[in-house]
């Protein structure tokens, strides 16, 4: 893979996700505004681009081992794989971390007056994060599966309410860059979940489960925004 400053960083992450955690640590969003290159997001964050670079290729030589290969996947076993894994974990751990949030805010929410403010924002995602799942489960995601099947049986191509995927992919992408904005927001309140001193165990296991609700999200976009979507466009544009 060669890797310069113009590669876009969403391109990179797709090859091997491994690379994604070189950019969580620059604090570079891979997976919203993972079209933007290296150089562009290096500037931004008023970082050295061939620092990144060297670190990207470092992890890529290094002995952890290579992580799933979802570049390669057909669509639609992508889609099933999003919806029965990511929409899935996010479904069932939506009800499990608001009870967290109920208690640590009832039992801490007079000396950490922070934790409404987070109670608030993970709510609010939850409930437009549970919308979107449902738009794409009867919407995106049975576009693209009939378009691969379209393909197969050599079909000039199938048509749609919405007209062309751009337009669902668009709306659901802008609803990607609003959680990701809610979850940068969370991130910041809780001190990149950092635990106070007086905070209990489930104090402890609220922020452990925000800190992996937020990792899944990330890979969740990245597998959406700078997989699925741009090679649904190319699909679609390929029949005749």
């Amino acid at each position: 893979m060669n890797i310069t400053k113009e590669s876009t960083i969403g391109d990179v992450v797709a090859v091997d996700y491994r690379t994604a955690e070189v950019f969580e640590n620059a604090g570079i969003d891979f997976c919203c505004n993972g079209n933007r290159t290296i150089a562009e997001a290096c500037q931004k964050q008023k970082m050295d681009p061939d620092k990144i670079i060297e670190e990207i290729k470092a992890a890529l030589s290094g002995t952890k081992m290579a992580t799933i290969d979802y570049n390669t996947w057909p669509l639609d076993l992508l889609a099933d794989y999003i919806e029965k894994t990511h929409h899935r974990y996010v479904s069932e751990k939506i009800p499990v971390i608001l009870a967290y949030l109920d208690k640590i805010v009832s039992v801490h929410g007079n000396q950490h007056p922070e934790l409404a403010a987070i109670r608030n924002h993970f709510f609010e995602g939850a409930q437009e994060l549970s919308a979107h799942m449902k738009k794409e489960e009867l919407i995106l995601f049975p576009y693209i599966r009939k378009m691969v099947k379209a393909k197969q049986d050599g079909s000039n191509g199938i048509s749609a309410h919405f007209g062309t995927v751009k337009n669902p992919i668009q709306m659901m992408m802008h609803e990607h860059d609003t959680e990701g904005e809610r979850f940068r927001k969370i991130n910041e309140l809780s001190n990149h979940y950092t635990v106070p001193a007086d905070g209990c165990n489930t104090y402890k296991a609220t922020f452990l489960s925000l800190k992996e609700f937020e990792d899944d999200l990330h890979l969740h976009i990245h597998l959406e925004n700078n997989i699925l979507f741009p090679k649904s466009i190319e699909l679609e544009e390929s029949f005749v």
